[in-house]
């Protein structure tokens, strides 16, 4: 699944505690691709569960505390559970759709550029999935913080973070642009918690050497850096 990563979030009072324990409870889960769904076709993957996540259903479980109502909040333009409803673009639908939860901040923390991606859901639809929607592709601009500026990053309080990849040879794939890459929890002290697919589970990694690894390929542009709204 192709996403950015994402820097943990609190959503109302879904916490362990402390800011070190946001999904510590999880740490060790297996890893699986696109775990969730909506129990009826076309994907019959369940609404929540707890044994096994992606990147992205970890993030929205922490960020739900565990709850259906809210992860079904988070994971769906209104709410209601539906495939076509879902928000499947990280660019698009995830962020516009839980602006009141998050914000990008990346600008605060260090010098930051713009990358422009053309989300196509409608071919993305056909293409993907053989459905046909009325959606209309939609062009956007990421502001994001290049890995080369994000060495010496420090937070006081856990943030939501995107990492974004260039990769021109997608649309061909799947029919639309994507920038999105990964979606995890950065926390105070430096740690990453995040549902890795290297790793096949919820792990905690150093930041710094997470960034290290991202600039060793130059199809990696950096991060983006959600503030979570009280």
């Amino acid at each position: 699944m192709w996403r950015v990563i994402l820097l943990f979030v609190l959503f109302g009072c879904a916490c362990d505690g402390c800011s070190g324990d946001f999904g510590a409870k999880y740490l060790g889960v297996k890893y699986v691709n696109d775990p969730l769904g909506e129990g009826v076709a076309p994907d019959t993957d369940p609404l929540i569960r707890f044994d096994a996540f992606d990147c992205t259903t970890f993030v929205e479980t922490v960020l739900a505390d565990g709850s259906l109502e809210k992860l079904n909040k988070i994971r769906y333009s209104d709410g209601r559970p539906d495939f076509v409803n879902r928000n499947h673009f990280i660019e698009t639908d995830w962020l516009s759709n839980n602006s009141d939860i998050v914000q990008n901040v990346s600008s605060r923390y260090a010098p930051v550029v713009v990358h422009t991606v053309l989300i196509d859901k409608k071919n993305w639809f056909k293409k993907t999935h053989k459905i046909n929607t009325d959606f209309t592709p939609r062009t956007v601009r990421l502001e994001y913080i290049p890995y080369k500026y994000a060495t010496d990053i420090r937070i006081q309080r856990p943030v939501v973070v995107l990492s974004l990849r260039n990769n021109p040879k997608i649309r061909d794939k799947i029919g639309t642009d994507l920038a999105v890459r990964h979606m995890g929890l950065l926390l105070p002290g430096g740690i990453l918690r995040h549902a890795s697919r290297g790793s096949g589970a919820v792990v905690d990694v150093d930041f710094q050497k997470y960034i290290h690894r991202m600039m060793k390929s130059e199809k990696n542009l950096g991060i983006i850096i959600l503030e979570i709204k009280k």
